[in-house]
Protein backbone atom coordinates (compact mmCIF):
# COMPACT_ATOMS: atom_id res chain seq x y z
CA UNK A 1 0.00 0.00 0.00
CA UNK A 2 2.83 2.38 0.90
CA UNK A 3 4.48 1.79 -2.49
CA UNK A 4 1.19 2.56 -4.29
CA UNK A 5 0.79 5.81 -2.36
CA UNK A 6 4.37 6.81 -3.14
CA UNK A 7 3.87 5.96 -6.82
CA UNK A 8 0.73 8.11 -6.99
CA UNK A 9 2.57 10.96 -5.29
CA UNK A 10 5.46 10.67 -7.73
CA UNK A 11 3.10 10.72 -10.71
CA UNK A 12 1.32 13.75 -9.29
CA UNK A 13 4.61 15.58 -8.88
CA UNK A 14 5.72 14.67 -12.37
CA UNK A 15 2.47 16.06 -13.75
CA UNK A 16 3.53 19.45 -12.45
CA UNK A 17 6.49 19.36 -14.81
CA UNK A 18 4.53 18.22 -17.87
CA UNK A 19 3.70 21.07 -20.25
CA UNK A 20 3.73 19.56 -23.73
CA UNK A 21 1.30 22.19 -25.02
CA UNK A 22 3.47 25.14 -23.99
CA UNK A 23 5.81 26.74 -26.49
CA UNK A 24 9.38 26.15 -25.37
CA UNK A 25 11.93 28.93 -25.86
CA UNK A 26 15.41 27.43 -26.01
CA UNK A 27 18.39 29.17 -24.44
CA UNK A 28 19.81 30.52 -27.68
CA UNK A 29 16.56 32.31 -28.54
CA UNK A 30 17.13 34.59 -25.52
CA UNK A 31 20.36 35.88 -27.04
CA UNK A 32 18.57 38.11 -29.55
CA UNK A 33 17.33 40.55 -26.89
CA UNK A 34 19.38 39.62 -23.82
CA UNK A 35 22.84 39.34 -25.33
CA UNK A 36 24.85 40.24 -22.21
CA UNK A 37 22.74 38.06 -19.90
CA UNK A 38 23.00 35.16 -22.34
CA UNK A 39 26.80 35.50 -22.38
CA UNK A 40 26.86 35.50 -18.58
CA UNK A 41 24.58 32.49 -18.40
CA UNK A 42 26.74 30.52 -20.83
CA UNK A 43 29.70 30.89 -18.43
CA UNK A 44 27.62 29.80 -15.43
CA UNK A 45 27.03 26.36 -13.97
CA UNK A 46 23.31 26.70 -14.64
CA UNK A 47 24.29 26.05 -18.25
CA UNK A 48 26.05 22.83 -17.22
CA UNK A 49 24.18 19.56 -17.17
CA UNK A 50 24.35 15.92 -18.07
CA UNK A 51 26.29 16.45 -21.31
CA UNK A 52 28.85 19.08 -20.28
CA UNK A 53 29.38 18.46 -16.55
CA UNK A 54 31.50 15.33 -16.24
CA UNK A 55 31.20 15.02 -12.47
CA UNK A 56 27.41 15.29 -12.48
CA UNK A 57 27.00 12.84 -15.36
CA UNK A 58 29.25 10.17 -13.89
CA UNK A 59 27.74 10.40 -10.41
CA UNK A 60 24.24 10.20 -11.90
CA UNK A 61 25.18 7.15 -13.96
CA UNK A 62 26.86 5.48 -10.98
CA UNK A 63 23.84 6.13 -8.74
CA UNK A 64 21.49 4.53 -11.29
CA UNK A 65 22.59 3.58 -14.82
CA UNK A 66 18.97 3.27 -15.98
CA UNK A 67 17.03 6.09 -14.32
CA UNK A 68 18.02 9.74 -14.49
CA UNK A 69 16.32 10.91 -11.30
CA UNK A 70 18.49 14.04 -11.21
CA UNK A 71 16.54 15.39 -14.19
CA UNK A 72 14.02 17.10 -11.90
CA UNK A 73 16.58 19.82 -11.15
CA UNK A 74 19.32 19.24 -13.73
CA UNK A 75 17.16 18.75 -16.85
CA UNK A 76 13.87 20.30 -15.69
CA UNK A 77 12.44 21.28 -19.10
CA UNK A 78 12.88 17.82 -20.64
CA UNK A 79 9.86 17.09 -22.81
CA UNK A 80 9.90 13.51 -21.50
CA UNK A 81 10.85 14.19 -17.89
CA UNK A 82 8.59 11.45 -16.57
CA UNK A 83 10.28 8.86 -18.77
CA UNK A 84 13.78 10.00 -17.76
CA UNK A 85 12.96 9.63 -14.08
CA UNK A 86 11.25 6.27 -14.51
CA UNK A 87 14.00 4.86 -16.72
CA UNK A 88 11.87 4.60 -19.87
CA UNK A 89 14.21 7.06 -21.62
CA UNK A 90 17.78 8.27 -21.39
CA UNK A 91 19.26 11.77 -21.90
CA UNK A 92 19.41 12.64 -25.60
CA UNK A 93 22.11 15.01 -26.88
CA UNK A 94 19.93 15.83 -29.91
CA UNK A 95 17.05 17.10 -27.78
CA UNK A 96 17.23 20.84 -26.96
CA UNK A 97 15.05 20.41 -23.88
CA UNK A 98 17.77 18.05 -22.62
CA UNK A 99 20.93 19.92 -23.65
CA UNK A 100 19.66 23.29 -22.36
CA UNK A 101 20.30 22.01 -18.81
CA UNK A 102 18.86 24.42 -16.21
CA UNK A 103 17.40 26.60 -18.90
CA UNK A 104 16.44 30.27 -19.00
CA UNK A 105 12.87 29.27 -19.79
CA UNK A 106 12.67 26.97 -16.77
CA UNK A 107 13.92 29.53 -14.26
CA UNK A 108 11.63 32.24 -15.62
CA UNK A 109 8.39 30.25 -15.68
CA UNK A 110 8.19 29.15 -12.04
CA UNK A 111 4.82 30.06 -10.55
CA UNK A 112 5.59 29.06 -6.97
CA UNK A 113 7.65 26.62 -4.91
CA UNK A 114 6.02 23.97 -2.75
CA UNK A 115 8.10 22.84 0.22
CA UNK A 116 8.19 19.08 0.77
CA UNK A 117 10.01 16.56 2.94
CA UNK A 118 12.36 14.90 0.44
CA UNK A 119 12.82 17.82 -1.94
CA UNK A 120 10.92 20.95 -2.88
CA UNK A 121 8.70 21.16 -5.94
CA UNK A 122 8.99 23.87 -8.59
CA UNK A 123 5.43 24.40 -9.80
CA UNK A 124 5.53 25.68 -13.36
CA UNK A 125 3.15 28.36 -14.61
CA UNK A 126 0.53 27.01 -16.97
CA UNK A 127 0.94 28.45 -20.44
CA UNK A 128 -1.90 28.82 -22.91
CA UNK A 129 -1.59 26.63 -25.97
CA UNK A 130 -0.59 28.41 -29.19
CA UNK A 131 0.11 31.70 -27.40
CA UNK A 132 3.49 33.21 -26.62
CA UNK A 133 4.55 32.29 -23.07
CA UNK A 134 4.72 34.60 -20.08
CA UNK A 135 8.11 34.85 -18.38
CA UNK A 136 8.52 35.94 -14.76
CA UNK A 137 11.14 37.90 -12.87
CA UNK A 138 11.66 40.68 -10.34
CA UNK A 139 11.62 43.71 -12.63
CA UNK A 140 8.79 46.20 -12.21
CA UNK A 141 7.04 47.05 -15.48
CA UNK A 142 9.08 44.54 -17.50
CA UNK A 143 9.14 44.73 -21.28
CA UNK A 144 7.28 42.31 -23.52
CA UNK A 145 8.70 41.05 -26.79
CA UNK A 146 7.53 39.27 -29.88
CA UNK A 147 8.65 36.01 -28.23
CA UNK A 148 7.10 36.32 -24.77
CA UNK A 149 5.05 38.40 -22.39
CA UNK A 150 6.60 39.47 -19.08
CA UNK A 151 5.35 39.78 -15.53
CA UNK A 152 6.75 40.49 -12.09
CA UNK A 153 6.23 37.60 -9.67
CA UNK A 154 6.82 37.95 -5.89
CA UNK A 155 8.13 34.37 -5.73
CA UNK A 156 11.35 35.61 -7.36
CA UNK A 157 12.18 37.61 -4.24
CA UNK A 158 11.04 34.88 -1.86
CA UNK A 159 11.30 31.22 -2.75
CA UNK A 160 12.47 30.77 -6.34
CA UNK A 161 15.94 29.43 -5.37
CA UNK A 162 14.36 27.09 -2.81
CA UNK A 163 12.97 24.81 -5.50
CA UNK A 164 16.33 23.20 -6.26
CA UNK A 165 18.81 24.66 -3.79
CA UNK A 166 17.18 23.83 -0.47
CA UNK A 167 17.58 20.14 0.38
CA UNK A 168 17.45 16.61 -1.01
CA UNK A 169 16.81 13.34 0.81
CA UNK A 170 17.27 9.92 -0.78
CA UNK A 171 14.70 7.11 -0.66
CA UNK A 172 15.99 6.11 2.79
CA UNK A 173 15.30 9.62 4.14
CA UNK A 174 19.02 10.33 4.38
CA UNK A 175 20.05 13.92 3.68
CA UNK A 176 22.42 14.07 0.72
CA UNK A 177 22.20 17.82 0.10
CA UNK A 178 21.20 20.75 2.30
CA UNK A 179 21.83 24.42 1.62
CA UNK A 180 18.80 26.33 2.91
CA UNK A 181 16.08 26.06 5.49
CA UNK A 182 12.41 26.92 5.10
CA UNK A 183 12.78 30.27 6.88
CA UNK A 184 15.20 31.64 4.29
CA UNK A 185 14.19 33.56 1.19
CA UNK A 186 15.79 33.92 -2.21
CA UNK A 187 16.98 37.49 -1.70
CA UNK A 188 19.93 36.29 0.39
CA UNK A 189 20.93 34.02 -2.52
CA UNK A 190 20.39 36.68 -5.18
CA UNK A 191 22.34 39.39 -3.33
CA UNK A 192 25.47 37.19 -3.26
CA UNK A 193 25.22 35.06 -6.36
CA UNK A 194 23.45 37.51 -8.71
CA UNK A 195 24.79 40.97 -7.79
CA UNK A 196 23.63 43.95 -9.80
CA UNK A 197 26.09 45.03 -12.49
CA UNK A 198 26.18 47.62 -15.27
CA UNK A 199 24.00 47.18 -18.33
CA UNK A 200 20.28 46.87 -18.86
CA UNK A 201 18.44 43.55 -18.83
CA UNK A 202 17.66 43.99 -22.54
CA UNK A 203 20.11 44.84 -25.30
CA UNK A 204 18.18 48.01 -26.17
CA UNK A 205 17.58 48.90 -22.48
CA UNK A 206 14.36 50.64 -23.53
CA UNK A 207 13.50 51.69 -19.99
CA UNK A 208 17.04 52.95 -19.31
CA UNK A 209 17.42 50.76 -16.24
CA UNK A 210 21.19 50.80 -16.59
CA UNK A 211 21.75 47.74 -14.40
CA UNK A 212 20.76 44.10 -14.22
CA UNK A 213 21.25 41.05 -11.99
CA UNK A 214 24.32 39.12 -13.11
CA UNK A 215 23.49 35.70 -14.55
CA UNK A 216 26.96 34.28 -14.01
CA UNK A 217 25.60 32.74 -10.79
CA UNK A 218 28.94 33.27 -9.06
CA UNK A 219 29.98 30.39 -6.85
CA UNK A 220 32.75 28.06 -5.81
CA UNK A 221 34.17 27.86 -9.34
CA UNK A 222 35.00 31.58 -9.34
CA UNK A 223 38.48 32.22 -7.86
CA UNK A 224 37.72 35.66 -6.43
CA UNK A 225 34.19 34.92 -5.27
CA UNK A 226 35.14 31.87 -3.19
CA UNK A 227 37.45 34.04 -1.06
CA UNK A 228 34.52 36.02 0.28
CA UNK A 229 32.49 33.49 2.25
CA UNK A 230 34.81 32.68 5.16
CA UNK A 231 37.04 34.57 7.57
CA UNK A 232 40.00 32.84 9.23
CA UNK A 233 41.63 34.01 12.46
CA UNK A 234 44.74 32.59 14.17
CA UNK A 235 45.75 32.82 17.83
CA UNK A 236 48.61 31.07 19.65
CA UNK A 237 49.44 30.40 23.30
CA UNK A 238 52.20 28.10 24.55
CA UNK A 239 51.75 24.87 22.56
CA UNK A 240 48.20 25.70 21.47
CA UNK A 241 47.11 26.95 18.07
CA UNK A 242 43.49 28.07 17.73
CA UNK A 243 41.96 28.59 14.30
CA UNK A 244 38.60 30.37 14.20
CA UNK A 245 36.50 29.88 11.08
CA UNK A 246 33.72 32.41 10.61
CA UNK A 247 31.09 31.49 8.06
CA UNK A 248 29.65 34.71 6.63
CA UNK A 249 27.38 32.86 4.22
CA UNK A 250 23.67 32.16 4.62
CA UNK A 251 24.31 28.47 3.96
CA UNK A 252 26.63 25.88 5.53
CA UNK A 253 30.28 25.67 4.52
CA UNK A 254 29.79 22.25 2.92
CA UNK A 255 26.67 21.52 0.90
CA UNK A 256 27.28 19.07 -1.93
CA UNK A 257 27.95 15.43 -1.12
CA UNK A 258 30.74 15.07 -3.69
CA UNK A 259 32.82 17.96 -2.36
CA UNK A 260 35.24 18.41 0.48
CA UNK A 261 36.64 21.57 2.02
CA UNK A 262 39.63 21.32 4.30
CA UNK A 263 42.31 23.21 6.18
CA UNK A 264 46.00 22.89 5.43
CA UNK A 265 48.02 24.25 8.36
CA UNK A 266 51.80 24.58 8.34
CA UNK A 267 54.24 25.97 10.90
CA UNK A 268 57.60 26.91 9.42
CA UNK A 269 60.91 27.80 11.05
CA UNK A 270 63.79 29.09 8.94
CA UNK A 271 61.76 28.26 5.83
CA UNK A 272 61.38 24.62 6.89
CA UNK A 273 58.01 23.09 7.81
CA UNK A 274 58.25 21.80 11.38
CA UNK A 275 54.57 20.91 11.92
CA UNK A 276 51.45 20.36 9.83
CA UNK A 277 47.91 19.24 10.57
CA UNK A 278 48.06 16.12 8.38
CA UNK A 279 50.75 13.97 6.76
CA UNK A 280 49.26 12.62 3.53
CA UNK A 281 45.49 13.06 3.30
CA UNK A 282 43.51 16.11 4.52
CA UNK A 283 40.92 13.75 6.01
CA UNK A 284 43.50 12.75 8.66
CA UNK A 285 42.58 16.01 10.43
CA UNK A 286 39.08 15.11 11.58
CA UNK A 287 38.20 18.60 12.78
CA UNK A 288 39.59 20.48 9.78
CA UNK A 289 38.10 18.26 7.05
CA UNK A 290 34.58 19.28 6.09
CA UNK A 291 32.56 16.75 4.10
CA UNK A 292 29.61 14.40 4.13
CA UNK A 293 30.24 10.73 4.81
CA UNK A 294 27.76 7.98 4.03
CA UNK A 295 27.12 4.37 4.97
CA UNK A 296 24.86 1.69 3.59
CA UNK A 297 23.96 -0.90 6.23
CA UNK A 298 27.11 -0.07 8.18
CA UNK A 299 29.48 -0.10 5.17
CA UNK A 300 31.06 3.15 3.99
CA UNK A 301 30.02 4.21 0.49
CA UNK A 302 30.89 7.23 -1.67
CA UNK A 303 27.73 7.65 -3.77
CA UNK A 304 24.88 8.66 -1.43
CA UNK A 305 21.87 7.59 -3.50
CA UNK A 306 21.42 4.35 -1.52
CA UNK A 307 22.90 5.43 1.83
CA UNK A 308 21.10 4.42 5.02
CA UNK A 309 22.95 6.90 7.25
CA UNK A 310 25.09 10.00 6.93
CA UNK A 311 27.21 12.34 9.00
CA UNK A 312 28.74 15.70 8.16
CA UNK A 313 31.43 17.91 9.65
CA UNK A 314 30.35 21.45 8.86
CA UNK A 315 30.26 25.10 9.82
CA UNK A 316 26.65 26.26 9.93
CA UNK A 317 25.45 29.45 8.26
CA UNK A 318 26.40 32.69 10.02
CA UNK A 319 28.32 30.89 12.78
CA UNK A 320 31.92 30.50 13.92
CA UNK A 321 33.84 27.34 14.75
CA UNK A 322 36.97 27.02 16.89
CA UNK A 323 39.55 24.40 15.98
CA UNK A 324 42.31 23.74 18.53
CA UNK A 325 45.65 22.09 17.78
CA UNK A 326 48.63 21.08 19.90
CA UNK A 327 51.83 22.28 18.23
CA UNK A 328 55.51 22.86 19.03
CA UNK A 329 56.17 25.98 21.09
CA UNK A 330 56.50 28.86 18.66
CA UNK A 331 59.73 30.84 18.54
CA UNK A 332 60.25 34.36 17.32
CA UNK A 333 60.08 34.47 13.55
CA UNK A 334 58.11 31.23 13.16
CA UNK A 335 55.35 31.52 10.57
CA UNK A 336 51.93 29.90 10.56
CA UNK A 337 49.99 29.45 7.34
CA UNK A 338 46.34 28.42 7.43
CA UNK A 339 44.71 27.76 4.06
CA UNK A 340 41.19 26.65 3.23
CA UNK A 341 40.85 24.50 0.11
CA UNK A 342 37.97 23.01 -1.85
CA UNK A 343 38.09 19.68 -3.66
CA UNK A 344 35.19 19.51 -6.13
CA UNK A 345 35.38 15.72 -6.23
CA UNK A 346 36.65 14.39 -2.91
CA UNK A 347 39.03 11.46 -2.94
CA UNK A 348 36.62 8.66 -1.99
CA UNK A 349 34.16 9.85 -4.63
CA UNK A 350 36.85 9.98 -7.31
CA UNK A 351 37.87 6.42 -6.44
CA UNK A 352 34.54 5.00 -7.63
CA UNK A 353 34.12 7.09 -10.79
CA UNK A 354 36.71 7.67 -13.50
CA UNK A 355 37.22 11.41 -14.02
CA UNK A 356 39.05 12.81 -17.02
CA UNK A 357 39.19 16.39 -15.73
CA UNK A 358 42.01 16.59 -13.18
CA UNK A 359 40.75 19.96 -11.93
CA UNK A 360 37.87 18.14 -10.26
CA UNK A 361 40.19 16.31 -7.86
CA UNK A 362 42.94 18.94 -7.58
CA UNK A 363 42.46 21.04 -4.40
CA UNK A 364 41.71 24.68 -5.20
CA UNK A 365 42.57 27.48 -2.80
CA UNK A 366 39.67 29.36 -1.25
CA UNK A 367 41.48 31.57 1.27
CA UNK A 368 44.74 31.73 3.21
CA UNK A 369 46.09 33.73 6.15
CA UNK A 370 49.54 34.05 7.73
CA UNK A 371 50.80 34.68 11.24
CA UNK A 372 54.37 35.57 12.30
CA UNK A 373 55.38 34.94 15.91
CA UNK A 374 56.83 38.05 17.57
Amino acid sequence: MKQIVLLRLSLALLFLFSFSDAKYLDNHSCNECHEKIYEEYQSSFHSKGYFNDELHRKIANKADPKKYACATCHMPMADNLKDLISGEARPDKNNKTHTDAISCYFCHTIAYVKTAHKFNINTKARQAKNYKPTLYGRLHNPDDSDKHSSASNPVYAKKVCMGCHSHKLNDNNVTIFRAMDEKQDSISCIDCHMPEIAGGAEKMDKRARGRHASHKFLGIHDKEFRKTGMDIDITTADKKLTVTLKNKMTHPLIIQAARAKFLKIEISRAEKVIWQNYEKEPSEDKQGYFAYSFKQNGKEIAIPAHATESTVNNVAAKTSKLLKYTTPTLQKGDSVRVALYVQLAKSDCAEVIELDDSNLTQPQLMKEVFFIQN
